[in-house]
């Protein structure tokens, strides 16, 4: 085994810890008090379920954000890395920061894309299953039409 290759499977180790961790003892679950925005979302392939809720201040901040729901493991650590990545960010920002996530995890993205999605980059080996890119996304696509002010449900279909 090359030193790439055990640097590659440590990071790999590092990434699944990570989305373990965020899947156990996920951030800022649970209901939002005065929420502005607030979306649902589903993926019907796997049964999982989540309300995303945000609140947004008046200069187009996301000032909090929490979600409550259920679902595997790796939509509810989408989910708790997307509340701890977009709680600061403006709107617009964090509507780029949704197009780069999706595109990346689904591996349509331009590698040479300037967005660092960072922690997040924890959920990029779900391109190797497809169908977890589903579950993986499933949070994006709600905090997308929660800033819409979409009204229907967000789903991965």
């Amino acid at each position: 085994m090359t030193d790439e290759d055990k640097s590659t499977n440590e990071l790999r180790d590092l990434y699944r810890e990570l989305i373990l961790d965020h899947a156990r003892n996920p951030r800022h679950f649970g209901r939002l008090d005065d929420p502005t925005h607030t979306a649902d979302g589903i993926n019907p392939l796997c049964g999982d379920k989540l309300k995303m809720y945000f609140r947004v201040d008046g200069s187009g901040r996301i000032v909090d954000a929490k979600f409550e729901g259920t679902g595997c493991a790796i939509s509810v650590a989408s989910a708790s890395l997307l509340t701890d990545t977009t709680i600061g960010m403006r709107t617009d920002e964090a509507m780029q920061f949704f197009s780069a996530v999706v595109s990346k995890l689904s591996g349509k993205g331009d590698e040479a894309e300037p967005t660092d999605i960072g922690k997040l980059k924890a959920l990029e080996g779900v391109k190797e299953f497809p169908a977890r890119v589903k579950c993986a996304t499933l949070p994006w696509h709600a905090l997308r039409s929660a800033l819409n002010n979409d009204d229907k449900t967000a789903s991965t279909e």
